[in-house]
């Protein structure tokens, strides 16, 4: 039986699981996640009470958060890109850049748009104000970091890239990155040109309209 991956494609930490998943053609049953799929939402709340997602259904197993769920398939369906380099001390930087584009991409850029969604009574002018400033010193710093890549932590696509790929491309929509951060922006682009992220990117674009802040019209 293949995996079963309970997920929504405009979704930034599935697209980072999915990415993997196209990455390697893992064979995979998407279970789509929406008001009109009721069998898919009953049972990811079977999996998961908190019905956070992605969730990753496999031999009995049930594998949470996004990153634990790409080291899983590293594991339990290797594939020709490894996720996760073998060499330990290699793999601790793949795991701190990771982390760095959850936590300080992906978590301020989601403050900003999930603000815009609360009723504006209850908005929260502050903290979207330090959201956006802890997003231009992370760009400055990753644009020290990355150089002229090609990828997070090296020269291969692992882990860090997954994660890279969908923080950067919702980020840049909530909160441009600055024309002078050039490795930066070149980053970006060559993650949008790998096709496994291409293809995430594809299949989330009939919900672009949702997007609270408004998608702007590229990528």
């Amino acid at each position: 039986m293949r995996p079963q991956l309970y997920a929504h494609p405009f979704s930034s930490y599935c697209q980072k699981v999915l990415t993997a998943l196209y990455e390697n053609a893992t064979p995979f049953e998407y279970c789509t996640l929406g008001p009109d799929q009721p069998a898919h939402e009953s049972r990811l709340t079977e999996l998961w009470p908190l019905r956070k997602f992605p969730v990753l259904a496999d031999r009995g197993n049930t594998i949470l958060e996004s990153t634990t769920i790409i080291e899983y398939l590293d594991v339990a369906h290797p594939g020709r890109t490894r996720f996760m380099p073998v060499d330990p001390r290699a793999a601790i930087e793949v795991r701190m850049m990771d982390r760095i584009f959850d936590n300080y991409v992906m978590g301020p850029m989601q403050k900003i748009v999930l603000n815009q969604i609360r009723p504006e009574a209850n908005r929260d002018p502050y903290g979207v104000d330090e959201a956006r400033a802890m997003l231009d010193k992370t760009y400055e710093w990753l644009d020290r970091r990355l150089g002229a890549g090609p990828w997070a932590a090296g020269a291969e696509f692992t882990l860090a890239d997954c994660a890279a790929a969908p923080s950067l491309f919702y980020a840049d929509w909530a909160h441009e990155i600055a024309a002078n951060f050039e490795n930066l922006r070149a980053y970006r682009q060559r993650l949008l040109q790998r096709p496994s992220f291409a293809r995430a990117v594809d299949e989330a674009r009939p919900f672009r309209p949702y997007f609270p802040l408004g998608a702007p019209d590229r990528d």
